[in-house]
């Protein structure tokens, strides 16, 4: 599969590297076909059941403003469904493309971070759908007169829902990001303590920014897992560089 010509024994030439590339891309992208076919076949029950139930609970109508819309919304939801789905795929592929360049103790640290990073950025998800989402649509819901219905295109409703989710699966990743920096020597736990307060005064002007209307108690609902997610990067950091 691979050019065995390399220069130095244990080394891989760029054109070794463009290869090992080229697979890692195509077994990634077969593993995102592959989750796409799956939640293609269960479309229905990802919008109806789990997509369309923030709006269901919070009294909200919805409705399709264009004549292929909803085809457009299943194709879309599929796709984005099967990246999720493939996420463990996708990151253990990343991880074999930068093996070479790691230490043998690093290695077979391998399926550890895949699991970990999967991990982190379906609790992100899990924590928008289940907390971040109820905040803002019951606030959208209930904000303004009575007199005028509330009734949401479905296109932009779920354009929300899935900005929120992913959003929040990627501000979930940041003890990895904090283990990545730490690694090149970017991050160090001394700085992340030093600036400690500037952060949670950061973290709790983004929770007022996020959080709809100006109830506190939502506010502290998305800042405490904010502020517990930088206290576990400043563990990760601390023990990536012991490691090191």
């Amino acid at each position: 599969m691979f050019d065995t010509d390399k220069p130095q024994p244990g080394e891989m030439s760029f054109l070794d590297h463009l290869e090992e590339l080229r697979w890692r891309i195509i077994y990634s992208l077969i593993g995102v076909i592959a989750g796409t076919v799956i939640c293609w076949i269960y479309s229905d029950f990802l919008i109806t059941n789990i997509l369309l139930a923030p709006a269901t609970r919070a009294g909200i109508k919805l409705q399709n403003l264009r004549p292929f819309g909803q085809i457009f919304l299943y194709f879309e939801i599929s796709m984005i469904g099967g990246i999720i789905l493939s996420l463990p795929n996708l990151v253990y592929q990343l991880w074999k493309f930068i093996e070479p360049a790691l230490r043998n103790n690093e290695k077979k640290y391998i399926s550890a971070i895949v699991l970990f990073t999967t991990f982190c950025f379906l609790t992100g998800i899990a924590f928008a759908y289940f907390v971040m989402l109820p905040l803002t649509f019951g606030f959208a819901a209930n904000f303004g007169s009575k007199a005028i219905e509330n009734n949401f295109a479905v296109d932009e409703y779920l354009s929300i829902i899935v900005s929120i989710m992913l959003g929040a699966g990627v501000v979930f990743e940041l003890p990895m990001l904090s283990f990545f920096l730490s690694k090149l020597g970017i991050l160090k736990p001394q700085i992340m303590r030093r600036y400690r307060r500037h952060a949670i005064v950061v973290i709790m002007i983004l929770a007022a920014f996020l959080t709809p209307g100006t109830d506190p108690v939502s506010q502290l609902v998305l800042a405490v897992p904010l502020v517990l997610l930088y206290e576990i990067s400043i563990f990760v950091s601390k023990m990536s560089q012991r490691k090191s």
